[in-house]
C-alpha cells in the first residue's frame, strides 16, 4: 500500500473544514472560522519541528512568504509538537507565520482532518486550502518521509 493511499485524509475537497482553536508558538490563539472570515487559509500539517523534511518545506514557504501570506490567503503550520518546541524552532529558522500546537488533547485536530499517524503520535503531511466559507478547496496528503512539492502549493494559492 502506498503512503498516499494509507494516509487518505478524511476531509475531501468540497467538505466543510473542521473548525478548531489552537495556540501558536507565542501562545496566541487561532480559530479557523475566524482566520477565514476575510481570506483563505492554507493549513500545512507536518510531523515534527526540527526534522529535516519539515524544516525544508517550511523554509520554502518562508522564502516565498508573500505568496502564502497576503490579502487572499494566510498560512498556518500545524503539528503535535508542544508550543515551546515550535517557538524555539520558529526563532531558529526565522518563520514569520503561525505554527499551531495540536499537542493537547494530543492530535485532536490532526485526527479530525484524518492526518494523524497513531503509531508515531504525529501528523502526516496534510495540506488543506480552506475558503472563507470554510470549505476545502484543495488538499494534498503525503505519508512519513514524503516531501511536498512547493510548486504544487504555489499553484493551489495562485488560483485564488
Amino acid at each position: 500500500m502506498s503512503a498516499e493511499t494509507e494516509y487518505q485524509a478524511s476531509v475531501d475537497v468540497g467538505d466543510t473544514a473542521p473548525d478548531f482553536t489552537l495556540a501558536d508558538q507565542y501562545g496566541a490563539v487561532h480559530t479557523l472560522s475566524e482566520a477565514v472570515q476575510d481570506r483563505h487559509a492554507l493549513l500545512v500539517f507536518f510531523p515534527f519541528a526540527f526534522s529535516g523534511i519539515c524544516t525544508g518545506e517550511l523554509l520554502e514557504i518562508q522564502l516565498n512568504i508573500d505568496r502564502f501570506v497576503n490579502d487572499s490567503v494566510g498560512v498556518y503550520g500545524v503539528s503535535c509538537d508542544p508550543s515551546p518546541a515550535l517557538k524555539s524552532w520558529a526563532a531558529f529558522e526565522g518563520y514569520r507565520f503561525p505554527l499551531l500546537s495540536d499537542f493537547w488533547p494530543h492530535g485532536r485536530v490532526s485526527r479530525s482532518y484524518g492526518v494523524f499517524h497513531e503509531e508515531s503520535g504525529m501528523a502526516v503531511r496534510g495540506t488543506f486550502l480552506v475558503t472563507p466559507e470554510r470549505r476545502v478547496r484543495w488538499s494534498l496528503t503525503l505519508g512519513p518521509g514524503e516531501q511536498r512539492d512547493i510548486g504544487v502549493l504555489h499553484d493551489a494559492v495562485k488560483s485564488l
